[in-house]
């Protein structure tokens, strides 16, 4: 069922929490790890489900689905294709958590891919423009309302974002935002 609730100051420490996992069982197989999608943009009603997106320098499934399986992440398999973003396909994995964890989705891109630059400026573009950030918010509100199946709503988001990046895409040549280079020290950082 889609539910889209208000904003929760909680989803940052969440992520957090989330991220400190990944980091002790990726090492520095992540370049980065960074808080995306709805519950990453203040004010932002969501559905109560924090996305993860891991930058890698490489889709290694064996290597990495047996990192994350240590600390009880799964791979569902209708989760785990190839995306279109920007007019390119791009390959990603996702991963669960193991079952009674926090809810979250745990997508693992390549550094540089444009789904991964998809995601960073999605989030950015509605933290730095609040018209648009009430609108996206106020649509996807009465969409779970009015389709609360998961998958129907997900199949008429979907173009709604499209068009929601495009002008992203503007902002983005207007304000001259660049998506920030994964960490490569061993001192890790989170884009939150």
């Amino acid at each position: 069922m889609a539910t889209v609730i208000e904003y929760s100051p909680q989803w940052p420490e969440e992520f957090e929490q989330v991220a400190g996992e990944l980091r002790g069982a990726l090492g520095d197989v992540a370049l980065a790890i960074d808080h995306i999608g709805s519950t990453s943009v203040p004010g932002l009603p969501a559905k109560d489900c924090v996305d993860v997106q891991v930058r890698v320098l490489k889709i290694d499934v064996v290597q990495q689905a047996g990192m994350l399986a240590q600390i009880g992440f799964r791979r569902p398999e209708p989760w785990n294709r190839v995306e279109v973003s920007g007019g390119q396909e791009c390959r990603k994995l996702v991963f669960a958590p193991p079952v009674g964890a926090r809810r979250c989705n745990v997508h693992l891109r390549l550094e540089g891919g444009a789904n991964t630059r998809f995601a960073l400026l999605f989030r950015d573009y509605l933290r730095g423009d609040e018209a648009a950030r009430r609108a996206w918010g106020a649509f996807k509100q009465r969409l779970a309302v009015s389709v609360p199946d998961l998958a129907d709503y997900g199949q008429i988001k979907a173009p709604a974002t499209e068009v929601l990046m495009i002008a992203a895409e503007r902002w983005a040549a207007e304000t001259g935002w660049r998506p920030m280079p994964g960490v490569t020290t061993a001192s890790r950082t989170s884009s939150t």
